[in-house]
């Protein structure tokens, strides 16, 4: 993973030093986020997903491209964007930690989780590029993001905590406020992100063109050792956008 970065790094400082010999071209790029803090594959323990609302997950940024031969270029961006989620499920046996008013309860829960994640940060993508044609471009490569705001919450409500574990005492959570619990993991995220995008880009008019990248988190939200939630959580987010080129 530090390989990783490091490449990122060094790609994104060499573009910078390029852009003064005329050679980058320039794509100032906005979009918007459509996804999912998730686990890869769904858990026994979540039953179903009951709703998923839409997010201010936006994304803006700009894109820097050296060519590299006929048809290759490599590329480099800054982007500032969210990755949120806002979604209920229903859970069998999840994993949590709780707050009741002044409480603090451990277990496993049964009923409704009412989950908002929001992940503003300032991504690096850096990629290798191919031009199929003057219309059409295929990309990919590794990301590296900086979170400057995190929030992990949520309410349980409408079921009951097993505290301890399967065969604790049954803790009944109610669906009011005072009633249900709260819980708040935003502190534990982690700061720096590490991920693979791919995607494409459309320019169908000779300045304006459209673009649909899917990015896939290598690492964990939280750090590996945070045991509090029990699966390992991926940001997997689309970004639909629209780009200007500077050619």
């Amino acid at each position: 993973m530090r390989r990783i970065v490091i490449l990122i790094l060094t790609v994104g400082a060499t573009l910078v030093a390029q852009a003064g010999d005329g050679h980058l071209a320039l794509r100032a790029r906005v979009g918007y986020n459509l996804g999912a803090t998730t686990p890869l594959g769904m858990p026994a323990s979540v039953s179903s997903i009951d709703a998923y609302r839409l997010t201010p997950s936006v994304a803006v940024g700009v894109d820097m491209a050296m060519p590299l031969g006929a048809r290759w270029l490599l590329a480099a961006g800054l982007r500032f964007e969210n990755k949120a989620m806002d979604a209920d499920i229903t859970a069998q046996g999840y994993h949590m930690e709780l707050r009741r008013a002044s409480e603090s309860i451990e277990g496993l829960f049964t009923g409704k989780v009412s989950q908002q994640v929001s992940q503003w940060m300032l991504t690096v993508p850096v990629y290798a590029v191919y031009e199929c044609s003057p219309r059409w471009r295929l990309k990919a490569g590794p990301y590296l993001s900086l979170l400057v705001g995190r929030d992990f919450s949520g309410i349980a409500s409408d079921g009951y905590l097993r505290q301890g574990g399967p065969t604790g005492p049954k803790i009944a959570i109610g669906d009011t406020p005072g009633t249900w619990a709260t819980y708040d993991f935003s502190d534990e995220m982690r700061r720096v992100q590490v991920g693979l995008m791919l995607g494409a880009d459309w320019k169908p008019m000779q300045r304006i063109g459209f673009s649909l990248d899917v990015g896939i988190g290598l690492t964990g939200i939280f750090p590996s050792d945070f045991a509090t939630v029990e699966q390992t959580l991926y940001p997997i987010y689309g970004t639909v956008g629209v780009f200007y080129a500077i050619d």
